[in-house]
């Protein structure tokens, strides 16, 4: 019997093995910036990697490739299996379903779908995308959340993992912690203390599945770290 198309689409779907990793629905502030990292797996590092725009995948339009610089702009960091996409100067317009790629050949291409809203007032928000700080350090995070969220689960997840710490917790990873504190109104705080080495990497807020990326870079106390060192420091514990 032959399948409607739609539902032969959905099996062809289920049916791939995809890999890469990136968030469900990420919030940003018309007129910000805001920068996506997405993790492929490593047998891809010399593939070329792209951003495409569409509810479906089939049908999804390409707008950047990696190193195209501009409104979208496509990293690569292969040697850690992560490239970032960010978007300059958000508007309404932008605010739609995405894809992370990359492209692969003689088979399906991976990827991963995200959805991504612009507003004046996102649900969740961050002052600052990025922290940093050196080993056995202490690094806070102020996460914003509209009124409709007061109510809603807080959480700070670690990208590669996408496991959470939640509020009203402390939760310890060897010699580091993370504690929550909500004041109920309008943010939430995440405190790490102790940072070690192995901390540096991707985070997200969240909030009732609003979420927001954040880069915690850490520096080696024993030595002065010049810039390209310290964007390394921020990717290098993400590989799988």
């Amino acid at each position: 019997m032959a399948l409607p198309p739609i539902l032969l689409g959905v099996l062809l779907y289920t049916a791939e093995s995809l890999s890469m990793k990136t968030l469900d629905h990420v919030t940003v502030r018309e007129g910000g910036s805001v920068t996506i990292p997405c993790l492929y797996d490593s047998q891809y590092k010399l593939n070329s990697k792209f951003w495409c725009r569409g509810f479906t995948w089939t049908f999804c339009q390409i707008t950047a490739r990696a190193n195209d610089t501009g409104k979208w702009t496509i990293t690569d960091y292969p040697a850690h299996n992560i490239f970032t996409m960010k978007l300059n100067n958000a508007t309404s317009s932008d605010s739609g379903s995405y894809w992370c790629a990359v492209e692969i050949h003689a088979k399906p291409d991976d990827r991963k779908h995200l959805y991504l809203t612009v507003q004046q007032a996102p649900g969740v928000s961050v002052m600052n995308s990025s922290v940093s700080g050196h080993e056995g350090d202490n690094v806070s995070v102020q996460c914003f959340y509209t009124s409709g969220y007061q109510n809603k689960p807080k959480q700070w997840c670690r990208y590669k993992d996408q496991s959470c710490y939640t509020e009203k917790r402390t939760d310890t990873s060897q010699n580091s912690s993370v504690q929550i504190s909500d004041d109920g109104r309008s943010s939430f705080t995440v405190l790490m203390t102790g940072l070690r080495l192995s901390d540096s990497g991707w985070y997200f807020c969240s909030a009732g599945g609003r979420e927001v990326p954040v880069q915690l870079t850490e520096q080696d106390s024993s030595a002065d770290m010049d810039s390209c060192a310290a964007t390394d420091a921020g990717f290098g514990d993400l590989e799988d």
